[in-house]
């Protein structure tokens, strides 16, 4: 796998080449997250390779993947619009939980040393691709707990907005794999079917990215770090094709299918950054 990966990411190097090919990277994440999850895994690497080598082209990368692809997600929402189901009463009390962890760890992505941001790379890459390989495992788990009632308490409410904000701490510090996170959390509280709790994952996983994707270009402006806003108008044009065809795809497309594939790129990509 990392002798089909790496050669893509090494043709980037050049500058139009690579962003064309971060085009393409971007629309296919786009359309992935829109099926499965998990593009931050395939364009986070294209974006370090093409952009210029210094000591926080990672955290560049990072910021610059998360504000290239929301525009992705929000397209890929609208899509899924005839499709949504209700959202309960008690989702509104997930909102605040997720809005402020994600911008605590897009926080602390900006004010912690580049370096540390860098040596964590090849861990949550490998978390978010092990996160992809038991997704089927959490949502059966998650199904049968919904099954055996709803607990809507305020006791599992409460528990579910702290479990939520540190799930929003992951998604603004690196974000692949939170939806499979809010799914399982969800089901293990016993909030709802697993209908309903897809849809309330997908609304929270929209804002947990956009609260990170507003924090990220907040800070580029005001120079507190950087943001290679090219490229994220690059990837945000191609980001809205892919949204709007990945709803499609995901319709006659297996998501195992997908997720398998994200998976095996994820573990291909954590060898290859724990080697480099």
């Amino acid at each position: 796998m990392i002798a089909v990966v790496m050669p893509v990411v090494a043709l980037a190097e050049t500058d139009a080449t690579g962003l064309v090919i971060l085009a393409v990277v971007a629309a296919i994440a786009s359309a992935v997250n829109s099926v499965a999850g998990g593009g931050t895994i395939l364009t986070f690497p294209v974006l370090t390779t093409i952009l210029p080598d210094t000591p926080a082209r990672m955290v560049i990368a990072n910021a610059t993947s998360t504000i290239g692809l929301w525009p992705g997600a929000v397209a890929a929402a609208w899509a899924y619009r005839s499709e949504r189901v209700d959202q309960p009463a008690w989702a509104r009390w997930l909102l605040l939980p997720s809005v402020v962890g994600a911008l605590v760890g897009s926080a602390l992505v900006l004010v912690l040393p580049p370096e540390w941001f860098a040596a964590l790379v090849p861990w949550l890459i490998l978390l978010s691709a092990v996160l992809f390989t038991v997704q089927p495992w959490v949502t059966g788990r998650a199904a049968t707990a919904a099954a055996a009632g709803s607990d809507e308490r305020p006791t599992s409410i409460a528990v579910a907005c702290v479990l939520q904000f540190l799930v929003a701490v992951y998604g603004g510090y690196f974000g692949a794999g939170i939806g499979i996170l809010m799914l399982a959390m969800l089901g293990m509280l016993r909030l709802g079917d697993i209908h309903r709790l897809n849809a309330v994952k997908n609304v929270l996983g929209m804002v947990v990215n956009g609260a990170a994707a507003v924090l990220f270009a907040s800070g580029a402006v005001l120079g507190f770090h950087q943001v290679a806003w090219g490229h994220a108008g690059v990837m945000a044009a191609a980001a809205v094709a892919g949204g709007l065809a990945g709803s499609h795809l995901a319709r006659r497309m297996p998501a195992r299918v997908v997720r398998r594939g994200v998976a095996l790129i994820g573990f291909a990509l954590a060898a290859y950054y724990f080697l480099k």
